[in-house]
């Protein structure tokens, strides 16, 4: 008798613990700074500490690609502002993706998702690497059946949805998650916005100069605050585009071979560039907008030569390194829980 109350006081404890667990689970605010936009989250998906630290374990987690040989952050690793360093990137088969693998800075203020604009959500984002068969090459169905058997899992769950994981959890927890990717903290933030007027060095005074020149133009797509302007542009990277772009949404012509303006923030710590990788260095890409680009009908009119000198190209990349957020890619909050 005495171990039958025992063993129903320990229930009785462990419901009670369960309960307190959903309880504590809190509202998370995002930190933006007052210099960008008010940004619109979904209201099924309001963050919270709880979507959040799920969000984190799933985007680590190996268990989601076919082979369980990697995780969101295989191709997106912080120290590296959420790239990989390579051309395009390697999916859990061995097999090259079609793309270069972008930076995830800021993806809270991004309209649309993908280079060619295809993906009108970052709740429904996830689900393209997942399922991809050059990717993670996971179905929904099998994910869900190897998470629900990870306790973790299921009461981070029901704590931060209020439901055992299924798609809809794991989609919107990686999204709130990801948007915690928040990147304001270069030295340009600190003269631009911070009025710290000794941030620039000349040769990156003179960069600057240039990239807010009415010749260069680069603001006028690389817009200020994110530095980008979300838009798409056929930049005469190729005269036959392998990737048709825009194209593939729209199945007009005049969008093949355009893609969407990359921000370039960190853009110094996200080598190769293009949307294929086909560049390895700024310096080539400094100078493929120096000598205009290739012939193509649906080049951008502003993709012209600017016959810079040695010096000048020096100056502008320069300036591009001072859009490094070195805060971003040390943030301890981008690394992976204990499993």
């Amino acid at each position: 008798m005495r171990v039958s109350i025992f063993l129903i006081s320990i229930i009785i404890v462990l419901i009670a613990c369960q309960e307190q667990s959903v309880m504590e689970d809190q509202a998370y605010k995002y930190r933006t700074p007052s210099f960008f936009p008010k940004p619109t989250i979904p209201q099924d998906n309001q963050a919270t500490t709880a979507r959040i630290e799920l969000g984190r374990r799933l985007f680590f987690e190996k268990k989601l690609s076919r082979t369980e040989s990697m995780s969101c952050a295989t191709c997106h690793v912080p120290s590296m502002a959420f790239t990989d360093g390579k051309a395009r990137s390697t999916g859990a088969h061995g097999k090259l993706g079609k793309r270069n693998a972008p930076t995830l800075a800021n993806l809270l203020w991004m309209p649309y998702f993908m280079a060619e604009g295809g993906v009108p959500t970052l709740e429904l984002q996830a689900l393209a690497p997942l399922q991809d068969s050059i990717e993670m090459d996971m179905s929904m169905r099998d994910a869900i059946h190897r998470l629900e058997k990870i306790e973790k899992y299921q009461n981070l769950s029901q704590t931060a949805y209020n439901r055992p994981i299924d798609s809809y959890v794991i989609i919107r927890a990686l999204a709130a998650y990801q948007r915690t990717f928040i990147s304001a903290d270069s030295r340009f933030d600190k003269w631009y916005y911070q009025q710290e007027t000794k941030a620039f060095t000349a040769e990156e005074e003179l960069g600057k100069k240039i990239f807010f020149s009415e010749k260069a133009a680069c603001m006028k797509c690389h817009s200020i605050p994110q530095f980008t302007d979300y838009q798409f542009y056929n930049i005469g990277l190729y005269e036959n585009y392998a990737d048709a772009g825009k194209e593939l949404v729209t199945y007009k012509k005049s969008d093949n071979g355009k893609f969407k303006t990359p921000t370039l923030r960190n853009i110094e710590l996200t080598p190769p560039y293009m949307h294929d990788g086909s560049m390895r260095t700024l310096e080539e890409v400094i100078e493929f907008y120096n000598t205009g680009g290739k012939n193509h009908p649906n080049k951008d009119f502003r993709i012209q030569p600017m016959n810079w000198t040695k010096e000048e190209k020096g100056y502008l990349l320069a300036f591009l390194k001072t859009l490094t957020d070195w805060n971003f890619v040390q943030n301890h909050t981008f690394l992976p829980l204990e499993q």
